[in-house]
């Protein structure tokens, strides 16, 4: 999963930007506005097959769509469309976790191990536990990923990791630093706290979120079961390359990245947040930016992540699942929060969000997909280019042949911390634009192969999201 890139990308994204005193107020760009962003970034750009951006403000709340609800499909989006929110998820969460300390239910500093089943180790490291707190910062030292994360349908990732899978990954893991003491994005962390929160509550995690946050704020489109009406205004997620996605299920780390939601239900939330309407949660929704913990130029409150240049500031999260981007941010200073929700994983939705709050913040300008022509080379050359290229030190591409066609699949260290097994991300096709360039149909990446005297590739070149990594091929 993306998450954790896609946070600290948009981290240093809005500090790129920052100049003193950019934060004078602004006001929202206007309804007209919004939809010529938004038809510049489908249109022209292909960046999505819809987006839906919500803006609630002192003047009240708006709704903008464009596009449709899949590729090709002639249905609109409108504020009632459902998206995957991906890791928006996280905020439900930790105000869960902030309604129960208000509650004196739990405690930010109880041992995680406290929520466990007693034959469950939890791991420690210096006779330091990992706490609540710990988990909804990012701070547990715990893995973006379990070890033992081994998915049986890629296109579904989650969908087959169990609650013994969690149990035994616990039990049999090392922390490589104390709790607490740095950040690291954890999808297993974020997923790991709904199940603490829950198992305390003596329920499910959906079960704990409807009853605590999602009915009392009268947001009846928000949840992880899809009712029949959510079912049939359902967004299609779509890849990078605008082909369907499948939907992810979150059975053991919903905690994570479960939830489903649609405009008009974000800004009900939001509303919430920035006072609007009254709300037996606005204790928790504050308590969630009073205690701060570093990130890079940025903060982290419980489950928020908190940008303050000159003096103000935003609270924001985003997400991604296998086919869908989402956004959320508010400036309680000025009473703006906005959403915006987009069913394809290539269109980028921070930069919308950041400048609806603050007009001064630069939309990105991303490049349409180029199109790529498949055209027959000898199959002996692909004998070449099979090998295992390192592309960054976390994450080594192996390329394969089946017969008369070429494959490669990542492995990615790091997810693995602490077991030595890389974990196996999808396996995909390459096809041939060149004798030494190829490019992929289902992901927005191609390979240059960069070969010797012999014609042996040497190293090649990823070309992904405008940038050329180099990825010497290992011996």
């Amino acid at each position: 999963m993306t998450f954790g890139l896609l946070l600290r990308h948009s981290v240093e994204s809005i500090f790129k930007f920052m100049k003193p005193n950019i934060f004078q107020s602004l006001p929202v760009p206007s309804t007209d506005e919004i939809r010529e962003i938004l038809v510049r970034r489908l249109d022209e750009q292909k960046q999505a097959a819809g987006i839906v951006v919500g803006v609630i403000e002192p003047t009240g709340r708006r709704v903008v769509a464009y596009g449709s609800l899949a590729n090709g499909d002639p249905r609109t989006l409108d504020g009632d469309t459902i998206f995957e929110i991906g890791s928006i998820t996280k905020i439900f969460t930790s105000l869960l976790l902030a309604d129960m300390v208000n509650r004196k239910e739990v405690t930010l500093d109880d041992p995680a191990a406290k929520y466990l089943p007693e034959n469950v180790r939890m791991p420690e490291r210096n006779g330091k536990s990992i706490t609540l707190l710990d988990l909804s910062t990012h701070s547990s030292g715990l893995p973006p990923l379990p070890g033992n994360f081994r998915p049986k349908d890629l296109s579904n990732p989650y969908a087959d990791y169990s609650v013994d899978d969690l149990y035994q990954f616990l039990s049999s893991y090392t922390l490589p630093r104390d709790p607490g003491s740095e950040f690291e994005y954890s999808n297993l962390g974020g997923g790991l706290l709904g199940h603490l929160l829950a198992y305390r509550a003596g329920t499910d995690y959906e079960s704990s979120i409807a009853t605590r946050i999602t009915q009392p704020l009268s947001m009846p489109d928000t949840g992880i079961t899809l009712s029949s009406s959510m079912e049939q205004r359902m967004a299609t997620g779509h890849t990078a390359m605008l082909a369907p996605a499948a939907n992810w299920d979150f059975p053991t780390l919903a905690g994570a990245g479960a939830l489903r939601s649609s405009a008009n239900d974000m800004l009900t939330f939001l509303e919430a947040f920035l006072g609007y309407k009254e709300s037996p949660l606005a204790p928790a929704m504050k308590a969630m930016l009073e205690v701060r913990r570093p990130l890079g130029q940025a903060t982290i409150g419980l489950g928020l992540i908190i940008v303050s240049p000159d003096g103000r500031e935003i609270a924001w999260h985003n997400g991604g699942t296998g086919g869908f981007r989402s956004w959320v941010g508010y400036d309680a200073k000025e009473g703006i929060g906005v959403v915006v929700l987009s069913n394809s994983t290539r269109s980028g939705v921070e930069d919308i969000g950041l400048h609806l709050l603050n007009p001064k913040l630069p939309l990105a300008n991303p490049e349409p997909p180029k199109q790529h022509t498949e055209i027959p080379i000898d199959p002996k050359l692909l004998d070449n280019y099979t090998g295992r290229y390192q592309v960054t030190p976390n994450l080594i591409f192996e390329i394969t042949r089946d017969g008369d066609r070429l494959f490669a699949q990542g492995f990615a260290q790091a997810l693995a911390q602490g077991t030595g097994q890389p974990i196996a991300l999808p396996k995909f096709e390459l096809f041939a634009e060149g004798e030494k360039n190829f490019f992929a149909r289902v992901a927005d990446n191609q390979f240059t192969f960069e070969t010797g005297p012999e014609g042996r590739a040497t190293s090649l070149i990823l070309h992904r999201a405008g940038r050329d990594m180099p990825a010497p091929r290992l011996s």
